[in-house]
């Protein structure tokens, strides 16, 4: 049995929670950073506490949650905040990633799919990845499926694409690329196709075998003391 980890990106209204959807019902272990982010900082953790001493009590909903919104406007218009909140933040999630990593890769997943919605803006967590996924569609499409989805105008829904990094940009760094910008039977088929190639993959062998020795020895070590107290 082999594991390797496959980074997960798109754009807004690029189609990623559709391609996800498809990943998970042909049993993918899909690991959500957005998900991820919202737990770490649910009322009591260790990083809203560090929050709220940094941010203050004003940020927080009745129900003693952070307002998300109001974090928002603060760390959009103040960079350093923005840094600080990462701080606070980014730690907290990698180390349930890589919890999560752990538990899949001791039930004996051939990989693990990372969503991150900017994994190519950060650049960092790529180098991790065996494998890095862009759903990608062409501008036209985008800006006309946001304006569907939201209701926005064209100027609004401009501002908010633009706001993000191109994802023709993204194309060009990414090892595999989902087309969704025609129909979805197109799309559904590049995604089999794409968990078909993953599935064939030999990558990161050795690093199974590796640990899948080391718990056989844990195991016979332990078979060996409760014969020793049982006798």
């Amino acid at each position: 049995s082999t594991m390797f980890l496959v980074g997960l990106s798109g754009g807004i209204a690029s189609g990623k929670s559709s391609v996800v959807a498809v990943l998970r019902e042909l049993g993918c272990a899909v690991i959500d950073a957005d998900v991820i982010a919202r737990q770490v900082v649910q009322p009591h953790s260790k990083a809203h506490q560090q929050i709220l001493q940094h941010f203050g009590t004003e940020i927080l909903l009745e129900n003693g949650e952070i307002n998300r919104e109001a974090l928002g406007s603060i760390i959009f218009s103040q960079p350093e905040k923005r840094r600080l909140l990462n701080s606070i933040t980014h730690p907290e999630i990698l180390k349930e990633m890589l919890k999560q990593i752990l538990k899949y890769f001791v039930l004996g997943y051939r990989y693990v799919i990372l969503d991150i919605p900017l994994l190519f803006e950060t650049r960092g967590l790529t180098r991790f990845m065996q494998y890095t996924v862009l759903v990608y569609c062409d501008p036209p499409t985008q800006l006309a499926r946001l304006m569907k989805r939201s209701g926005l105008g064209a100027a609004e829904a401009e501002a908010r694409i633009s706001s993000q990094l191109p994802l023709e940009e993204k194309r060009r760094w990414a090892t595999h690329v989902i087309d969704n910008s025609g129909d979805w039977e197109s799309t559904r088929r590049q995604v089999l196709q794409l968990h078909t190639r993953l599935e064939d993959s030999l990558d990161f062998l050795w690093a199974r075998l590796a640990v899948g020795t080391a718990v056989a020895g844990l195991g016979g070590l332990v078979f060996l003391l409760i014969r020793h107290f049982i006798s």
